[in-house]
């Protein structure tokens, strides 16, 4: 029987049909979706509280730091530029840290005796005849370790300063080199020694990187004991007056306090204020640099540690429930993205940025599935939330899909790329 050319297109048309339907209907059924799209969130809900801002003095060089677990200096605020000045006494704190770091001293150890020789009398002589800070020492006399760095501590005694450099050292010259080296180690760029005291000029740094000085002091066991009094004195031990404490009535524990012509007051210093949470408080630590008399000083260091105190209280930088932006799908599906949990800082540490929002690309997921985070940067370093959706969002279902080809195609096209 033949064919009649009709009956032939016929036959073509239908099975195109065919295989049409047998091809479009899996591949519009089982192909893959179009991504969910993402819109961050706009509203004062999602916006994190910014930090607090902390009163900085308007004279001299000055920065507040809250020390970490690790030691670290978290900067909080600083005020007067970071040129490099000239830094006084703080550079007695460098003396410390630098030979303790070579001969470490245990916070309830004397450590060996140092002997002290002409050329620490002869030092001893000349700083007391220039009014300089002394501490008596006598030919012969044996002084311990400990005593000698509660003396370049507390009483800020410029020939101990010496004294300690030369005995772990061999000579002053010789501590210099080394403690330049250790501070480039330690990643100091501005501050430098050019003596054991600070009475040179040509000692200098920042208020910032002080601080960081300051934090490592209190993470030093046998410093942070003397610092914070709980180191025990023995029956033997030299009698050191405190000649640097000041403003211990609001709470402050000086560090080095100093006075030179090249650097006016240098006052370095620590507090502890609660964190709003049981048994739980911050370390801070601060410097003062240039400043001109005690008058500013005083109210200065006294305002900041206050307000720093005042501000230390947790606030809720990430709210669990707030929505920090939606999801749509090209079937008409929405929900929120929702912090699943609160996250909190303080005050002084608070959000520094706006809050950024990750998602993972996806095209369906449950409400109780993490899709995502919300993190918020802070002085003390970042602070996050899972995200999860407020509702689900499910398969459009086989009528969308065969009703939007295009849609399908075009996922699997960006599937493939």
């Amino acid at each position: 029987m033949s064919l009649r050319p009709g009956r032939i297109v016929g036959i073509l048309v239908g099975a195109v049909a065919i295989l049409g339907i047998g091809v479009y209907g899996p591949a519009m059924l089982l192909g893959p979706l179009p991504a969910a799209a993402v819109t961050t969130a706009t509203t004062t809900d999602a916006t994190p509280p910014a930090a607090v801002e902390l009163p900085m003095p308007a004279v001299g060089q000055s920065a507040i730091a809250v020390v970490g677990d690790d030691g670290e200096a978290f900067l909080l605020a600083q005020s007067g530029g970071d040129d490099t000045v000239p830094i006084g006494g703080a550079a007695k704190l460098v003396t410390l840290l630098v030979t303790l770091d070579s001969l470490p001293l245990a916070a309830d150890e004397d450590g060996p005796g140092i002997t002290i020789k002409p050329a620490d009398y002869t030092d001893y002589l000349r700083y007391r005849d220039e009014d300089s800070r002394t501490l008596q020492v006598s030919p012969g006399e044996t002084w311990t370790e400990r005593d000698v760095v509660r003396a370049v501590l507390f009483a800020s005694s410029n020939n101990h300063a010496d004294t300690l450099a030369r005995w772990a050292f061999g000579s002053v010259e010789q501590y210099v080199t080394a403690a330049n080296a250790w501070l480039g180690d330690h990643g100091f760029t501005a501050t430098k020694v050019a003596d054991a005291t600070g009475l040179s000029g040509d000692n200098v740094g920042t208020a910032a990187e002080l601080t960081r000085l300051a934090a490592l002091a209190m993470s030093d066991p046998s410093l942070a004991a003397l610092l914070d009094g709980s180191a025990s004195s023995a029956p033997t031990a030299r009698q050191v007056p405190d000649v640097v404490a000041r403003l211990g009535d609001v709470g402050v524990r000086a560090i080095t306090r100093s006075y030179t012509d090249p650097a006016a007051i240098t006052f370095l210093f620590t507090a502890e204020v609660a964190s709003g949470a049981s048994d739980a408080s911050n370390r801070l630590v601060g410097a003062m640099l240039l400043v001109p008399d005690y008058e500013t000083l005083d109210p200065a260091v006294t305002a900041v540690v206050e307000a720093a105190a005042a501000a230390a209280a947790p606030i809720e930088l990430i709210t669990a429930g707030t929505a920090y932006g939606s999801v749509s799908t090209a079937w008409g599906a929405r929900a929120d993205l929702i912090a699943s949990t609160t996250r909190a800082g303080t005050g002084w540490a608070g959000a520094t940025g706006a809050a950024t929002v990750t998602v993972e690309p996806f095209t369906t997921a449950s409400s109780s599935r993490e899709i995502g985070r919300v993190t918020v940067p802070t002085g003390a370093g970042e602070v996050g939330s899972p995200l999860r959706l407020s509702a689900d969002i499910d398969d459009p279902g086989p009528l969308w899909r065969l009703a939007n080809p295009f849609a399908i195609i075009g996922a699997f096209a960006a599937n493939q790329d």
